[in-house]
């Protein structure tokens, strides 16, 4: 039945309409998605067989629901996505400041409109996309901003007493009856402000400066925090958090597969950059191999954690790195080379908080450093260990290459060269396309020249060669030469 054409009071209860919480209205359409295994939560990743089904036993048990986490967790997005469990439509005394339901009104405006004009009461609709209201907890918020104030102009222009409930001015809490409310970073919230939130969620009643009112508001809260915050930065009070009846663990992608899935389906490209660059999966695991350096370095803070918006930040610099080259060279398409990780350097350098060792280092030297530690991790599945290698001797099939740098000849690589001369350098490098050809004999071009640039960073990672950070690229030249340079420079 089309509900939205009915318009007063006596047509919604002719209608047989019948209105129920918003606990039980996301309950019951879950319990419909689950039969008909319909997809639900679209655009969340890794989290199937973890987060998904405790959220789906918090809605099925009514519970409001924290979601604890580390930053770039996708919180937010689940909450937000809730809003897809309400009904389409429902329906509230018209003109209501806190969308009365005409069945069980409880403002002082509802009950008079009904009241006045009975069956005839006006009804408006209001959609599910108007039902979720966000808040961002900082140590600024007052009462006032969540719960309410008594307003003394509407006092003074309807002529009442502060004792009457209409001078009240409602709060965002309030104006969320019926719809998910959502508080991110609970804990920075002041301890008062939370006891009146729990004094809310408890007795159904709003304190304004010394004025209760009874106020049962059906609301749906969830709640995000960071573990960081509940700990050092503030904490959530007792109360509240006994009244939070579900806390769910949200958690960083455990695959590079799915990190690099929810990298694809976040990061904005235009559609040129989306026709005219490609990028090997080589690179796009280097990227997501990154991130999962990061989470183990001992120079970032952990408790900070390294939001998945690392990747995706990378991933969009990396193609636009690729495609200002091609740009300048006057090139129609290009290929993302290893050199174009310099590029990368400033989204993974906005993207972590250091530690006392990692603020000694550097930031951009820890970004260096987390790049080369995910080519040496992920270098393994497509050359041999040069580890190992270097114990066979004459069967070392690097040994071409390291010679020709122990000859004194040198290798600089940047990411704004010409795909020709790119090519023409990579070349210069004896044994270098005989590696590949050996162990890539079907590697398409592109590949070719990608696996040879991969094969010199992973002889510097495995210190068979020695790697330089240019401003836009890298350089390689002998291993032994370099700690000569080195130590004949100290001297001076």
């Amino acid at each position: 039945m089309d509900y939205k054409n009915i318009k007063t009071l006596g047509e919604l209860k002719a209608s047989k309409y019948k209105s129920i919480s918003v606990k039980d209205e996301l309950r019951k359409n879950l319990i419909k998605q689950l039969k008909t295994k319909a997809e639900g939560f679209e655009g969340i990743l890794g989290y199937n067989d973890t987060v998904i089904p405790e959220l789906q036993t918090a809605i099925l048990s009514r519970h409001n629901i924290l979601l604890l986490g580390l930053r770039g967790q996708a919180k937010t997005r689940i909450a937000r996505l809730m809003v897809n469990l309400l009904d389409e439509y429902i329906p509230y005394v018209e003109g209501s400041e806190i969308f009365d339901d005409p069945l069980h009104p409880i403002s002082w405006y509802a009950k008079q409109q009904i009241l006045i004009h009975g069956d005839n009461t006006a009804i408006g609709w209001q959609h599910r996309s108007e039902r979720y209201t966000e808040k961002l907890a900082t140590p600024d918020v007052t009462v006032a901003d969540l719960i309410g104030d008594v307003d003394p102009i509407k006092a003074a222009n309807l002529k009442l007493t502060y004792n009457d409930e209409r001078v009240i001015h409602f709060g965002l809490i309030p104006r969320a009856h019926r719809s998910i409310f959502v508080i991110n970073e609970l804990p920075d919230l002041q301890a008062r402000i939370q006891v009146a939130l729990f004094n809310m969620l408890q007795e159904k009643d709003i304190q304004i400066r010394g004025f209760k009112l009874r106020l049962p508001l059906d609301i749906q809260f969830v709640f995000t925090a960071n573990p960081e915050d509940y700990t050092n930065r503030g904490s959530i009070v007792t109360p509240l958090k006994d009244r939070i009846e579900s806390q769910i663990l949200t958690h960083y992608p455990k695959t590079l597969q799915i990190s690099g899935e929810i990298t694809a389906q976040e990061a904005k490209l235009s559609p040129e950059q989306r026709k005219n660059i490609h990028v090997d999966t080589l690179v796009k695991d280097l990227i997501e191999q990154v991130a999962f350096e990061a989470r183990n370095s001992e120079f970032i803070d952990q408790k900070s954690g390294v939001s998945a918006r690392l990747t995706i930040s990378a991933f969009e610099n990396l193609m636009s790195t690729a495609e200002r080259r091609m740009l300048i060279k006057g090139e129609k398409n290009t290929e993302v080379r290893l050199s174009d990780l310099s590029g990368i350097i400033p989204a993974i350098t906005g993207k972590i908080e250091l530690v006392y060792e990692g603020e000694l280092e550097g930031a951009s030297k820890v970004a260096h450093t987390l790049i080369g530690k995910a080519i040496k991790k992920l270098y393994p599945r497509y050359l041999p260990d040069p580890g190992k290698a270097i114990k066979q001797k004459a069967a070392n099939p690097y040994l071409r290459v390291i010679e020709w740098f122990t000859e004194g000849n040198t290798l600089d690589i940047s990411d704004d060269m010409s795909s020709a001369q790119y090519k023409k350098e990579l070349l210069k490098v004896d044994g270098l396309e005989e590696l590949i050809s050996n162990f890539h004999p079907k590697a398409t071009e592109n590949q070719h020249y990608l696996l040879m640039e991969l094969a010199l960073h992973g002889l510097a990672e495995y210190s068979q060669l020695s790697k330089t950070y240019l401003n836009n690229g890298y350089g390689f030249s002998d291993m032994f030469d370099s700690l000569f340079n080195i130590n004949s420079e100290s001297e001076d």
